[in-house]
C-alpha cells in the first residue's frame, strides 16, 4: 500500500478541506515497537510543534509477545516527556489477535488502560475495531488493514480527534 493511500493521509486531507485547525503528523514507522517510538519520541518533540500527543503503539510489542511490564514502562516514559512538556496525551487502546492466550492478551490489554489511569492520559479505543474482524477489509496476514479499509479508519478517527480538540 502506498502512503497515500494510508489512513492518516486521508485524514489529512479530509481536515484540510474541512480547514480544521489542526493536522496530524505521522511521525510512525512500520514495525515499530514502543522502545522504538520511546527512543526517538525525545527527537520528534523538540523538531516539532506538537499540540496533542497521540500514542498508537504497542502491537508490534504484543505480536513478538514482549513483556507487558515492559510495554508498560515503555508507555509510561513516552507519556512522561510529553507531559512535561505541557503535551496533553491521548493513548489508543490495542488489541492483538487471541492465540497469544487469554492471559497474555488480558496482562496486554490492560496496559493500556493502566497507562491511561495513571497518567491521566485519554484512552481512545482500539481503531481497528469497526474493520478487524471484516476479512474483506484485511491483508492476508489478518492483522493488517487492507486499502479498503482505510476510509473507515480515517473517519473513525476523525470521530475520536473531534471529541478530543472540540
Amino acid at each position: 500500500m502506498q502512503q497515500h493511500q494510508g489512513w492518516v493521509h486521508l485524514l489529512n486531507e479530509q481536515l484540510s478541506e474541512q480547514k480544521a485547525p489542526y493536522s496530524i503528523l505521522n511521525a510512525s514507522i512500520s514495525g515499530e515497537t514502543t522502545s522504538g517510538g520511546l527512543s526517538r519520541l525525545p527527537g520528534i518533540l523538540a523538531d516539532n510543534e506538537v499540540a496533542h500527543l497521540i500514542i498508537e503503539l504497542g502491537g508490534n510489542d504484543g505480536l513478538r509477545g514482549y513483556n507487558p511490564k515492559a510495554i508498560k514502562n515503555n508507555l509510561l516514559q513516552m507519556v512522561s516527556l510529553a507531559q512535561e512538556k505541557n503535551i496533553p496525551v491521548s493513548l489508543m487502546q490495542i488489541k492483538i489477535t487471541p492465540n497469544y492466550g487469554p492471559r497474555y492478551n488480558q496482562m496486554f490489554e490492560a496496559v493500556f488502560k493502566e497507562v491511561a489511569q495513571e497518567t491521566d492520559a485519554t484512552l481512545l479505543p482500539f481503531f481497528m475495531e469497526q474493520v478487524a474482524l471484516n476479512k474483506a477489509l484485511m491483508q492476508a496476514d489478518g492483522i493488517h488493514p487492507n486499502v479498503k479499509a482505510q476510509q473507515i479508519i480515517a473517519d473513525y478517527v476523525e470521530q475520536q480527534l473531534n471529541q478530543l480538540m472540540n
